[in-house]
């Protein structure tokens, strides 16, 4: 089994990019008597927290992710323009690993007519 997410990152010029990640995950996630599951240790956070806004939330400005994150979608749509200009719409269910804490940075729209709201999983430093 495998899963995807998206990285959003800053690259060697200064330039917001998205990249497309795949994992795979491997037989070993138990809870008996029920069958093992796949899984991946994906990454340590250190908060989650929830995150909302509405349609007229103003984030089209370019700004960096004040830290590392894991945004994940939970209700609602966005879309991002990283910095080399390419934009993305993401959807709920969807992962994006937010890595540019320095450089252009990237705007965000939220597209959903009934707003966004995501968990937010903060990172530790790379």
């Amino acid at each position: 089994m495998r899963a995807t997410y998206t990285r959003l990152f800053t690259d060697a010029a200064g330039v917001s990019r998205f990249e497309d990640v795949d994992i795979e995950l491997l037989p070993g996630f138990a809870s008996p008597p029920a069958e093992p599951l796949n899984v991946d240790d994906f990454m340590l956070t250190e908060r989650c927290s929830w995150v909302g806004g509405t349609c007229d939330w103003k984030g089209d400005v370019m700004h960096p992710v004040p830290r590392r994150m894991l945004f994940v979608p939970i209700r609602g749509e966005h879309e991002v323009t990283a910095g080399d200009g390419e934009t993305r719409r993401f959807s709920a269910g969807s992962v994006i690993l937010a890595e540019d804490t320095t450089g252009t940075g990237h705007a965000s729209r939220i597209t959903g007519s009934d707003g966004l709201l995501a968990l937010v999983f903060s990172l530790p430093e790379a």
